[in-house]
């Protein structure tokens, strides 16, 4: 049978469930309302669904429990018809590799954490490691929802306890876009990486208002918190951005070093770089005059692939720099000194930078590029009550108890305690090459020569003239490469030039090294 020509098809009328459906996603996508979106606008920020679009690659972000709202409390808050809490929670991709994500809608409720908020977030924590992928947080949140007292506190509490389980499992990023006060503020702490936005975020404990209450002190939230703060004082961030889309790329870029567990390896990427080139200029870096400094940001840059380091913490601890790279197309963690600040001496701050960082690489099958040029561990009274015994001994900790392929170049000064918990040949790194400049000793030549000559000295007839004389003779017969590598205390003396291809070839060598480690619960790090 055929339909008359002056027939017309119909189509049937929409099914009313599907309608109600469109209807309750367009409600959930809304957020707070226009009103607190524009509101969120205003202030130059982005509102949770517009950060995720950002980050994820298009397309690809698939959301979870939308429809959660608040459940109430006894003191008659109701639900009114908020969609997802103050929260939203999904799955997608970064370049290609599925992520988890939760964004934290400060257009609900100023993003505070409820019982159901912190069960959306728990839920995608838990996604993220039965399935071995990243789980990333945009923090921008009021804190806890007083209103439903310990239960918002409870929630915290859940969310703690997965941030510590499941570190070292799976990545876990934390993007401070907005506020993170009170206790909300150890997740983010409890994380692999912070990265904040300049002038937007803040990270505090106790925030301005407490502090006035309890001390009539007046204090500003970017001095006590702010991104700049966090990045040069307590070393609490580890990357900043001047903008909120620049921080999310930022997270993107981050992620390209690390697996998606611990138990893959991070993911490689083609070189543009050769990896035999060699840089005439290394040869000449180093000053002929042991006190003169150099930049080791510049040796690292000529030595990775090129564009490809990304330091982290950069503003604080200086003397120190930690940062991930590629070397061959592998992503690789990169330890040193920088000579250019405090001659490059360790102290407490610098010990934890790079224990921490060590351990992190460790935790992600990241192998340790170390580059070492350090007199030693400051000495003073404010270091010593200041526990640097105890700080020093994270170092120490993290590098022998590391498993990951550790390669280490001395450039020049490696003096005492430096030169030992600088992954050193016997706390178990594979491979230690030495640059001719390389000093390895129990002290600088000056030092020595005082503490060994002192009566030689004092009885010569030109004091200054005979302790030149023996400075130059120690540093000749001991403070050389030469003498440190008859003990074997280095693999291999190299042109400095030769240090990037030099390296590649190790870790090709090293790409399935198996370390393990005598049964135990864990470690106990002084911490």
């Amino acid at each position: 049978m055929t339909l008359d020509s002056t027939e017309s098809t119909t189509h049937p009328e929409e099914d009313p469930r599907i309608l109600e459906l469109r209807q309750m996603r367009e409600r959930a996508t809304q957020g707070g309302g226009p009103e607190r979106i524009e509101r969120q606008h205003a202030k130059g920020k982005l509102t949770a669904r517009e950060r995720l679009d950002i980050l994820l690659d298009p397309g690809t972000f698939n959301e979870l429990e939308p429809f959660i709202t608040s459940q109430g409390d006894e003191m008659g808050m109701t639900t009114d018809g908020y969609l997802g809490d103050g929260v939203v929670t999904g799955y997608g991709q970064i370049e290609g590799r599925t992520v988890y994500v939760y964004a934290q809608d400060f257009t609900i409720y100023g993003g505070t954490m409820s019982e159901m908020q912190s069960h959306k977030i728990c839920r995608v924590m838990d996604l993220a490691l039965r399935n071995g992928s990243p789980i990333i947080g945009l923090i921008a949140s009021g804190g806890a929802r007083i209103q439903e007292g310990v239960k918002s506190l409870g929630g915290y509490a859940e969310i703690f306890r997965r941030n510590a389980l499941y570190s070292g499992v799976i990545p876990q990023i934390s993007v401070m876009l907005g506020p993170c006060a009170g206790g909300a503020a150890y997740s983010p702490a409890l994380t692999d990486l912070i990265i904040m936005v300049e002038k937007h975020s803040y990270m505090f404990i106790t925030g301005p208002d407490v502090i006035k209450t309890v001390t009539g002190e007046i204090v500003d939230p970017e001095s006590l918190g702010g991104a700049e703060t966090h990045m040069t004082i307590t070393g609490t961030a580890h990357l900043s951005a001047a903008s909120e889309k620049e921080a999310l790329e930022l997270t993107r870029r981050v992620l390209s070093y690390f697996p998606s567990n611990n138990v893959e390896n991070p993911p490689y990427q083609t070189p543009v770089d050769d990896p035999l080139r060699m840089d005439l200029e290394l040869n000449s870096i180093v000053p002929l005059d042991p006190l003169e400094p150099y930049s080791m940001h510049d040796i690292i840059e000529r030595v990775v692939d090129q564009g490809s380091f990304l330091e982290l913490q950069p503003y604080w601890a200086c003397n120190a720099i930690v940062g991930l790279a590629r070397i061959g197309g592998h992503s690789v963690g990169v330890i040193g000194q920088e000579p250019m600040v405090m001659a490059g001496v360790i102290d407490i701050n610098a010990s934890d930078k790079m224990a921490r960082f060590v351990r992190m690489c460790d935790c992600f099958n990241i192998p340790l590029i170390t580059f070492v040029d350090s007199p030693g561990f400051l000495p003073g009274l404010d270091q010593e009550h200041g526990g640097i015994i105890r700080h020093g001994a994270k170092l120490l900790y993290a590098y022998s108890e590391a498993t990951v392929p550790k390669i280490t170049v001395i450039t020049r000064k490696a003096y005492g305690g430096a030169y030992v918990v600088m992954s050193s040949k016997y706390l178990g790194t594979d491979v230690n090459y030495a640059w001719p400049s390389a000093e390895i000793a129990v002290m600088g030549a000056e030092g020595a020569v005082n503490i060994l000559f002192k009566k030689q000295i004092e009885a010569a007839a030109d004091p200054a003239a005979e302790r030149q004389r023996l400075v130059d003779e120690y540093r000749r017969k001991f403070n050389n490469p030469y003498h440190s590598a008859r003990a074997g205390y280095v693999d291999d003396i190299i042109e400095p030039r030769e240090t990037r291809p030099k390296i590649i070839a190790s870790l090709a060598a090293l790409r399935d090294k198996f370390s393990s480690a005598p049964p135990r619960k864990h470690g106990n790090i002084p911490v």
